[in-house]
């Protein structure tokens, strides 16, 4: 029999001492993508803004990555989201103590209704790939931005472009997949925006067995949860999949 408490200890990394300070039963309850918290913890620092900053957490999912943006960083949050309602995300922020620091907020990414250069910082985790390919999507976004503000980004991706798809990815392979891009694609696409300078775009060194820990952990809670995400990180062994951040500041 799987001991649970052991299970879930696999999600307290070294690398992530920040988010190894979070009960893990409640990150995995509560995600919807790998552990939100580890890529926070890996973009922040880089960021570097000071406490008191307005942060925009756009895709917030269920807040996860606001409340730990406000708790461990100090910044104030606006959650926003499409599909989890601001009244869930409002029940997860006042039991995590932030009902202070973090504001839920329902929208759509194309539909802000923000002050233009109200931002010191937009930050999307493990979301922007699903609206923000488009040319017109960052300056749109960068208007909420102060001058000398940051677009910040880390997420699922590519180790580089893929002009076909290797045959050990296609068993494992789905259409809204080839959203996910590599960091210099990002870069190329950001910096040609004129709106912003990329001051970092990279992946993360051994993403890759990160993620598969993420879904091993997943798959051990639930006998029944879908196996392909974790088969086809086993198959590609780092050669393509894994995370990526990309840090700008607006012009």
């Amino acid at each position: 029999m799987t001991d649970e408490a052991d299970v879930l200890a696999r999600l307290r990394v070294p690398r992530f001492p920040r988010a190894a300070g979070y009960d893990p039963r409640w990150v995995v309850e509560n995600q919807m993508g790998p552990n939100p918290l580890w890529l926070v913890e890996w973009l922040w620092p880089a960021v570097d803004l000071p406490p008191g900053s307005r942060v925009l957490d756009l895709g917030c999912g269920k807040a996860l990555t606001s409340i730990f943006l406000a708790r461990e960083y100090g910044v104030r949050v606006v959650a926003a989201d499409l599909w989890v309602p601001p009244g869930d995300n409002w029940r997860r922020i006042r039991a995590a103590g932030c009902a202070d620091t973090v504001l839920p907020v329902h929208t759509e990414a194309h539909d802000l209704r923000f002050a233009e250069e109200y931002f010191d910082a937009v930050v999307s985790i493990d979301a922007y790939e699903y609206f923000g390919t488009a040319d017109t999507y960052l300056p749109y976004l960068a208007r909420f931005v102060r001058p000398g503000g940051v677009v910040a980004i880390a997420e699922v991706g590519l180790t580089a472009e893929l002009d076909d798809l290797p045959d050990h990815l296609r068993p494992y392979w789905r259409p809204d997949f080839w959203q996910w891009k590599s960091a210099a694609w990002w870069r190329r696409h950001w910096q040609r925006s004129g709106v912003v300078d990329v001051e970092v775009a990279d992946q993360l060194e051994d993403g890759w067995r990160l993620w598969l820990r993420w879904e091993e952990v997943r798959l051990a809670l639930d006998s029944d949860a879908p196996r392909g995400v974790a088969d086809m990180l086993r198959a590609d062994a780092g050669r393509h999949l894994g995370f990526v951040r990309v840090i700008a500041r607006t012009r």
